[in-house]
């Protein structure tokens, strides 16, 4: 297998790169059951890994409607990353999601 085609900014491993692949895969296919347990596999090895973070915090917000949760895991992520624009901005648009309620 090759590298990412993309920059690994984050230092991914090779194990990392091809799970959060698959559990992405397994989100569009929704079969979230699945795609949840290998992002929690991939998260209680690395917990602070801001591109695992960021795609539990989409799954748990467009493919479980937890926006509450979803809130959580991006102001994890901001907290590790304060510039992280992609969490900003779906940290936000899932707090609109909850003041609509």
């Amino acid at each position: 297998m090759t590298g990412p085609t993309w920059r690994n900014i984050y230092d991914l491993n090779e194990y990392e790169i091809n799970n959060l692949g698959i559990a992405e895969d397994h989100m569009e296919l929704m079969e979230i059951t699945q795609a949840e347990n290998i992002l929690i596999e991939l998260l209680n090895k690395n917990p602070n890994c801001i591109p695992i973070l960021n795609v539990m915090g989409h799954m748990q917000g467009r493919y479980l409607s937890d926006f509450k949760n979803a809130i959580k895991i991006y102001e994890q992520v901001l907290a590790l990353e304060p510039d992280n624009a992609w969490a900003r901005d779906e940290r936000r648009r899932y707090q609109r999601y909850l003041n609509y309620d």
